[in-house]
């Protein structure tokens, strides 16, 4: 388990919802939804166009408030499905409205058959300062083995989140000397 941590996420279809949920089981972690104030149309081509609007026009969509004080956590679980190669815009609007530091970030994504994409990438650029760890790729089809993934990609986080802290507690510099 890693301790206080929050699963955030955004999710169209349920995906990346089953996967939140997941990980927030496993990882014992709260659990939260990012919605935007105007909710993308249930038709998929529709919310294709408007995604891709989106993106080239660099849009944040404005976000609903969150419930669960985000910043009162040391690691971030956030997740999106893979929209375009890159993370849903309710995603991007998070992370530029809150540009967080100090913070692991442990990005998963869902995705139906383009894999990760430039989505750590991304997300790395909106998160300075902060620790960025591994994403987790999840494929819609592979749900079956979704535990299994997910389970094995906690233990190597939890190590990670582990070794920074102790690094932390050390007064910085790397963990394995120089």
């Amino acid at each position: 388990m890693i301790k206080n941590s929050l699963v955030l996420f955004y999710s169209w279809s349920g995906n990346t919802r089953r996967a939140a949920e997941l990980i927030a089981e496993l990882a014992g972690a709260d659990l939260q939804e990012l919605r935007p104030e105007v909710p993308y149309p249930t038709d998929y081509a529709a919310t294709v166009q408007r995604v891709r609007e989106e993106l080239q026009g660099k849009v944040y969509p404005p976000l609903r408030p969150l419930s669960a004080d985000w910043t009162q956590y040391e690691a971030i679980f956030l997740g999106t499905p893979n929209w375009c190669g890159t993370m849903a815009p309710p995603v991007a609007s998070f992370l530029d409205q809150a540009m967080p530091t100090d913070k692991s970030i442990i990005p998963f994504c869902t995705h139906g058959g383009s894999g990760g994409a430039k989505i750590a990438a991304d997300v790395a650029r909106y998160c300075i300062g902060c620790d960025l760890l591994p994403l987790l790729s999840l494929h819609r089809g592979e749900e079956a083995q979704w535990e299994l993934s997910v389970a094995e990609w906690l233990k190597r986080v939890e190590r990670t989140i582990e070794l920074l802290r102790r690094e932390q507690q050390e007064g910085g510099g790397y963990p394995y000397g120089t």
